[in-house]
């Protein structure tokens, strides 16, 4: 099984430019720990003091929200997109 894993520009300063990366993870905190050990530098801003997803990433698969689909618990089919969204806040 391998999912396909879409990084966004705001992310790839830590990745050495990769846009996209393969992984065998089959849940969401698998596939954190999976990019954490591919880069390092990633793993750190993506994760909290706690190694859980930071709250400001949203994570869709196939273009739905992980959150609707049971969150941590969703369990990653073949050939899955996830794509990781920093949140972008603002305003005067």
């Amino acid at each position: 099984m391998s999912i396909r894993v879409m990084l966004p520009t705001a992310f790839q300063r830590h990745t050495d430019g990769v846009k996209q990366v393969e992984s065998d993870a089959t849940t969401l905190p698998a596939l954190v720990e999976d990019l954490k050990a591919k880069f390092p530098a990633l793993g750190e801003n993506i994760k909290d003091e706690d190694g859980k997803l930071r709250k400001f990433i949203n994570v869709y698969v196939n273009d739905e929200d992980i959150r609707f689909l049971g969150g941590d618990s969703y369990t990653f089919q073949d050939k899955d997109e996830v794509m990781f969204i920093p949140s972008i806040a603002g305003g005067c």
